[in-house]
């Protein structure tokens, strides 16, 4: 390789070598992203002339796919045999380096998407690769943006919703990584993937679409950071996920409830949801139609979501006394014994949240304790004998 493309190899190999420094020896180095930074701005500078010549793209001209390609959400993953998923071939530091200059190359680009996507996984190190590697984050910002037209009216192919679902999956990446995290979400990077959840065309292109923005912002929530929910309370990201709730597919739907469940679980989550009529009264209505739809077509995967949802919101006294009267029938009937007969943790929530909603003493209704106490062993087993749900269906597992 020529001499320039041998010094951006050595730099981001460099960057490597910093960053898993930095997640070891963290405590004794005062500022690692300051240095990481100056490394990226030694990779700018030295391959400024370079990147020039490869920035002659136009954001509208991305090539179409094939006439009446079929898209599927799999094409980007390695395929399964008979002996499992297969796993792609593990990739070498030089190769790996290689490819993420080629995303700032137009010409490169989508090649290098693909690759580095089905190879996320086997790189710890990738995202901060990303993050402080010269204009690698622009190059993904830019596949993100260039397909905004094709949104209203809704025009997006097949082949151009695989290339940027490529894109999110790098971006995923960087979402949940401990060192990139923060920055990414101080960056404000997941408001560019606003847009995208908040289409509604059926079209398979758009539904691999925003499942795959609804990873990005699952893969934040599960570190359980308060920042973390207020920034995503902050930007509005609850109205987006209920809407999926509520008309999106099974798979979207279940990652868009995980993601309120998530924010429910923190303190600040839930009180923002219960600190106003209106937004409970949205979320309860959400989750009633849920409900309903999954009494006609079960799915235990979704119900365990909701059903943590509605658990959690019955912490909160204003909710619980709410849920007493708005409770769906489903929840406390027979309707979801098959589904939820080998799944014991979703059936002690139940019996759970059947408790807190039991009618208390109107002198306790003002106690500190917001919910009932926590249910264990014989206890669940009691409310769930008196639950016609617990009658019809098989407790074993409860304890």
């Amino acid at each position: 390789p020529h001499s320039s493309q041998r010094l951006q190899l050595t730099l981001l190999e460099e960057n490597l070598e910093l960053s898993q420094e930095f997640r070891k020896h963290s405590a004794e180095v005062e500022c690692p992203c300051l240095v990481l930074w100056r490394v990226g701005c030694r990779l700018g500078a030295e391959t400024s002339g370079l990147m020039m010549k490869d920035q002659q793209y136009h954001p509208h001209g991305m090539p179409g796919g094939v006439a009446g390609q079929a898209h599927d959400a799999s094409m980007a993953r390695p395929r399964e045999t008979d002996q499992g998923p297969a796993q792609p071939k593990a990739l070498d530091k030089d190769k790996i380096f290689s490819l993420v200059l080629d995303l700032t190359k137009p010409e490169k680009r989508e090649h290098a998407l693909l690759v580095l996507s089905k190879n996320r996984d086997s790189v710890p190190d990738l995202a901060p690769v990303l993050w402080f590697s010269f204009g690698t984050m622009a190059a993904l910002l830019e596949e993100i943006i260039s397909i905004y037209p094709a949104l209203s009216p809704p025009e997006l192919s097949g082949h151009a919703s695989n290339r940027v679902c490529n894109a999110l999956a790098l971006l995923q990446c960087v979402a949940s990584h401990q060192v990139t995290r923060s920055l990414f979400m101080h960056g404000h990077m997941p408001l560019f993937l606003y847009p995208f959840l908040s289409t509604n065309s059926k079209d398979r292109a758009f539904e691999y679409l925003r499942l795959t923005s609804l990873g990005v912002i699952g893969a934040l929530v599960k570190t359980d950071e308060t920042e973390v929910i207020s920034f995503l309370l902050q930007t509005e990201i609850i109205p987006l996920c209920l809407r999926i709730m509520e008309t999106g597919s099974e798979l979207s739907k279940t990652v868009a409830t995980f993601i309120v469940q998530k924010i429910l679980l923190d303190d600040s989550g839930l009180q923002y949801i219960c600190q106003t009529y209106e937004r409970f009264s949205h979320v309860a209505l959400i989750l009633g139609k849920m409900v309903h739809g999954l009494a006609k077509q079960q799915s235990s995967r979704l119900l365990k979501h909701v059903v943590r949802c509605y658990l959690r919101l019955s912490d909160n006294s204003r909710a619980r006394e709410a849920l007493r009267q708005c409770l769906p029938d489903p929840l406390k009937d027979a309707t979801f014994v098959q589904c939820l007969k080998d799944d014991a943790l979703s059936k002690r929530w139940l019996a759970q949240l059947l408790h807190n909603l039991q009618e208390m003493p109107s002198g306790m209704a003002g106690s500190p304790q917001q919910a009932g106490p926590m249910l264990h062993g014989p206890q669940v087993t009691q409310v769930a004998a008196t639950s016609p749900l617990m009658r019809g269906g098989n407790t074993d597992g409860m304890m």
